[in-house]
């Protein structure tokens, strides 16, 4: 509304500026008056105005100072300087240096009216850019995409490219890179983004269920089915469907969702018909699926349609440039979370913090930096990272000469994986180096799920 519309008038005649400040003032506008630059800039510094109008003569300093001050210190203020009559270049000079609009003197009230409204308006629009600016900002920092390393420039660029495309986009790269948070600033950015989004864990389906959790299941298509069950795919349809560890896919299902991408059609377990969907898929494997392929152990024709759009997320380790700015993302987004206010870091913590090689990448940096957040303890997190658990290779290990009961050790190993993560299957089985199908059925030797 124009009532919160303040506007400063700086005119050295008094005349001049007590017409322009009635005429502005009678529109509801709230109107100050200054006769000269300096005060001016002492009115702007004390409470700065929405818009200033401005003669180009102004005693021994001009318009043009002053709005060279206004867009040095106020980049966002409006800003329109009244010429006088044939000089032209004075207004060329000063819509050169910032200046929002000008005024040719003599101009007529209808002139100055409509020329601050078109200004007022086109200061609305700049700071509701600025505001969706900083939502997008925001929005970028919470799918964690930070960074401006060579290597992660790459990365944005192309997700920029191809994000308005419903192209099949495959995400490689190690364990903790940040492969999820890349297919979602994918999504974010897509025109698909009001639609579902729905992420799939492809190694923590149990082989049994997974074709009923991917595709779906008519009521008695097996045995516990009593009712329709509708599959993560057929959920996902007019969005986009992510499917982590495709790596992990048995190979029967590996063909039904060729099928999928090939065709666009899906049919659930047990259902005679066929269903057309319309799902964008983005994949992530931690797997060099070119050595699965040949291994026998991926699809060759799965992998092609997949990887239409390869993208690589680097380790952590190639762009050691950004560890400082995820630092203090990850300092400020976990202060946010749990409302703290933990002390700086020390020039010594982030050096370690800088030198530190981080196996677990972007995921093992954000774990530490939480947990400081948490508990406020500089020490815990330097010991840490200059005491590194020791190595899991097993080399040189020797049996006890008495022997071990092996069925027992095997449980206890079991156990202590899940325990040490918490439940996640998929983590317990990468723990010890098993595949998930191997760590499932072990889990279900020892009666342990």
């Amino acid at each position: 509304m124009k009532q919160s519309i303040r506007i400063l008038v700086v005119e050295d005649e008094n005349d001049q500026r007590q017409l322009i400040a009635q005429i502005l003032s009678a529109q509801a506008y709230e109107v100050e008056t200054a006769d000269s630059v300096e005060k001016a800039i002492l009115m702007i510094k004390e409470r700065p105005p929405e818009l200033v109008f401005s003669d180009w003569k102004l005693g021994q300093l001009s318009g043009m100072d002053l709005l060279r001050y206004v867009r040095r210190e106020h980049t966002d203020m409006g800003f329109i300087i009244a010429t006088a009559y044939g000089t032209i270049t004075h207004a060329v000079d000063a819509m050169h240096a910032g200046a929002d609009d000008y005024l040719a003197k003599p101009y007529q009230r209808q002139s100055l009216l409509l020329a601050i409204e078109k200004v007022v308006k086109s200061v609305a629009l700049k700071k509701q850019n600025q505001q969706l600016v900083s939502q997008l900002s925001e929005q970028q920092s919470l799918i964690g995409l930070v960074g401006k390393a060579p290597c992660m420039q790459k990365v944005y660029q192309r997700v920029q490219r191809v994000s308005s495309t419903d192209a099949t986009v495959l995400i490689g790269g190690e364990s903790g890179t940040g492969k999820e948070l890349a297919a979602r600033a994918l999504f974010q950015l897509s025109e698909r983004k009001n639609t579902p989004f729905i992420a799939i864990n492809c190694g923590a389906i149990p082989e049994s269920l997974a074709e009923a959790e991917l595709f779906g299941a008519e009521k008695g298509a097996f045995t516990g089915a009593s009712q329709l069950k509708i599959g993560k795919l057929e959920a996902a349809n007019g969005g986009t469907v992510f499917l982590d560890e495709i790596g992990e896919l048995p190979l029967l299902l590996q063909t039904k969702l060729l099928r999928f991408l090939q065709e666009g059609v899906i049919s659930r377990l047990g259902q005679q018909g066929e269903i057309q969907l319309d799902v964008r898929v983005i994949a992530a494997t931690h797997r060099d699926l070119q050595q699965e392929v040949k291994a026998g152990r991926f699809r060759e024709d799965l992998y092609y349609r997949l990887n239409v759009v390869p993208i690589h997320m680097p380790p952590l380790r190639d762009r050691q440039e950004d560890i400082g700015r995820l630092i203090e993302h990850f300092l400020v987004m976990h202060s946010k979370q749990y409302r703290a206010h933990p002390e700086p870091l020390s020039s010594h913590a982030k050096k370690t913090l800088l030198d530190y090689h981080w196996p677990g990448n972007v995921r093992e940096l954000a774990n530490r930096i939480e947990r400081f957040v948490l508990l406020g303890d500089e020490q815990e997190l330097i010991e840490e990272l200059n005491n590194p658990a020791p190595s899991t290779s097993i080399d040189g290990f020797t049996l006890p000469q008495e022997g071990i009961e092996w069925e027992s050790f095997e449980k206890q190993c079991l156990q202590q994986a899940m325990t040490r993560n918490q439940g996640n299957r998929t983590q317990a089985a990468k723990f010890l180096g098993l595949s998930y199908k191997a760590f499932l059925y072990r889990l279900e030797k020892y009666q342990l799920v």
